[in-house]
């Protein structure tokens, strides 16, 4: 029943990630056809995050005291009930509000199905099955970020893909009521494998967190700051600083996800029968660093940073997450991971909004390629300090007060 279980909460992540990428692919066309600024596209997305800075740790509260599947519905129809909103007006302070009611969803329900997978994995095969719940969400995220290939007249207009993507936005609620059904069926008939028995959760209890869950999070502060702002313009950026088509940019975008698709339940499968999580972790914000500069500065072909991105992307999610399970308290699970998530979503928040302004800032665009140069630089340090606390981790969980993240291995 888990694996059941898992396929169908990964459905709605897939909706879920659908939506959130669905901007990129069409940046220059609201550029071209609305006037949007940089600024503009950076503020959809960025308002997309700036609730979550506070509602994730709410959200987290809510899945504890509610559970995962009344708290998966919920916020699946926030999702599908913003992206519809977007998609109705060209007015740029309705799109964003649209994009704000789809964030206050989309970040909540990531938790609740996180906490749903440790429910029903943890001492099993979480990072494999965490693993192969990314790969079918990060699949949503390879068909909105190749729509340009697959439904090329639908960028001749820019309402068209955000209408494809309130399609996607019911397949998420369709997978949120398959899990609410599924999941109190197995409760009726006790195959419920890890019941879930929360403490009432106060915030005395984060301050308890110890210094390990804390360079997690910081890890994933700069981990998602490094990545998702980049992807904003990721689309816009290969067309006007190297020329590529659009349907070519979109796809050299969408290989994160095809090497994450691929890699991340591998990398899960591999963690989970050798331990060393936090080193794993290391190696993938290693490869961070040197390619924004490669792409800004360097001929190299771009389909290679990519792909050292890819692996990374791979990695350090598959890796990250699960290993929140194994540092906090089960019934405090939710919080910690609304509270990781919170953190996330300043990063993201913020640095859309500076890499939307660093743009303008340097008048990026096809007759000025270089002005994309300062953005890559920031990005490029953001990488440097995702490795410092990654290695902060390791020294943390190689003392004698680690929780297992090295050692702990699933037969």
């Amino acid at each position: 029943m888990r694996w059941i279980i898992l396929f169908v909460i990964s459905l709605s992540m897939f909706g879920n990630y659908y939506i959130y990428d669905a901007i990129s692919p069409m940046a220059d066309v609201l550029a071209n056809q609305l006037g949007f600024s940089d600024s503009n596209i950076g503020l959809l997305q960025a308002i997309y995050s700036i609730p979550n800075i506070f509602m994730v740790l709410i959200g987290g509260f809510v899945i504890d005291r509610l559970g995962t599947r009344k708290a998966t519905l919920i916020f699946s129809v926030l999702c599908l009930t913003g992206v519809i909103i977007t998609a109705l007006t060209p007015r740029l302070e309705l799109m964003a509000t649209g994009r704000l009611i789809f964030g206050i969803g989309a970040e909540s329900l990531i938790v609740a199905i996180t906490t749903a997978v440790a429910k029903w994995f943890k001492g099993k095969e979480l990072s494999f099955a965490f693993g192969l719940n990314l790969t079918i969400a990060r699949l949503g995220s390879f068909v909105a970020l190749n729509s340009p290939s697959w439904a090329p007249k639908a960028y001749e207009y820019w309402q068209t893909p955000l209408i494809i993507a309130s399609i996607f936005g019911i397949i998420c609620v369709i997978g949120s009521i398959l899990y609410y059904v599924l999941e109190a069926c197995s409760e009726k008939s006790s195959k419920l494998i890890i019941p879930v028995e929360t403490d009432k959760v106060i915030f005395r209890d984060i301050l308890a967190f110890g210094k390990s869950y804390w360079y997690i999070v910081l890890l994933c502060l700069t981990f998602y700051s490094d990545i998702f702002p980049f992807q904003t313009f990721a689309v816009k950026y290969f067309i006007e600083a190297h020329g590529t088509s659009r349907e070519y940019a979109g796809f050299l975008s969408s290989m994160l996800t095809v090497f994450a698709m691929i890699a991340t339940p591998l990398f899960g499968f591999l963690v989970d029968k050798v331990g060393k999580r936090s080193l794993f972790m290391m190696f993938g914000s290693l490869l961070l660093i040197p390619v924004y500069l490669i792409m800004a500065y360097t001929d190299v072909p771009l389909y290679i940073p990519m792909a050292m991105m890819g692996i990374a992307f791979s990695l350090i999610p598959g890796v990250m997450w699960p290993s929140v399970a194994y540092i906090v308290d089960q019934s405090k699970l939710g919080t910690a991971l609304g509270l990781m998530t919170m953190v996330q979503n300043i990063g993201l928040a913020g640095f859309n909004l500076l890499i939307g302004w660093v743009n303008d800032y340097g008048g990026a665009s096809a007759k000025n390629p270089g002005g994309y140069n300062l953005g890559m630089w920031i990005f490029s340090s953001l990488g440097l300090f995702a490795f410092l606390f990654a290695f902060l981790l390791r020294r943390s969980e190689t003392s004698k007060n680690a929780h297992g993240l090295e050692t702990i291995k699933v037969n």
